[in-house]
């Protein structure tokens, strides 16, 4: 089924229902598939930010990364980027096509000016691309979880100098 060949490009419009089925088999429930479509119509979306991977014309990887807000307990606000959620056909998981969805991200919101990206996940997945504690930068979660799953990422360096507090998920991750 897969090819060498895997291009990621900016999702469309004809590519929300397979984006859908993605995120559904990926994760096994619809939370996420809702997540995103809620996402989309959200004020923190950004289409570029919308990436799918493709194969032999057929979408095996999504990943999405949203505005969010770190504030501070003066009142101060950094945006910042949420990677939230990120989906790879189940049979084609553990072959790299997260990795890359990853790393155009990266890229892409180097871009477009964005310094830094927060993510809830996998302890022994993220770091691999660089990921560390948010703790590190006294940065935390709106909600309870352990400290080795809310990770964050300067994109550029010291892109997180400076920005303590709350990260303020948009209000469309509370709606699933």
């Amino acid at each position: 089924m897969i090819n060498k060949k895997i291009e990621i490009r900016k999702e469309i419009e004809s590519d929300y229902a397979d984006v859908y089925e993605l995120n559904k088999a990926a994760f096994g429930q619809e939370s996420e598939s809702k997540l995103v479509e809620l996402l989309r119509k959200s004020n923190a979306f950004i289409p570029e930010f919308s990436l799918v991977a493709v194969t032999n014309n057929k979408i095996v990887g999504h990943i999405i990364f949203t505005k969010i807000i770190i504030k501070d307990d003066n009142g101060n606000e950094f945006e910042s980027l949420a990677l939230a959620p990120m989906a790879v056909t189940p049979e084609l998981q553990k072959r790299g096509i997260g990795g890359k969805l990853i790393r155009y991200g990266f890229n892409k919101a180097r871009e477009l000016g964005y310094k830094s990206v927060i993510v809830l996940g996998h302890e022994h997945y993220y770091p691999k691309f660089g990921f560390k504690p948010a703790n590190k930068w006294k940065i935390k979660a709106p909600f309870d979880v352990p400290k080795n799953v809310f990770m964050g990422i300067e994109l550029v360096e010291n892109g997180l100098t400076g920005v303590t507090g709350t990260v303020h998920y948009p209000e469309e991750f509370e709606m699933i």
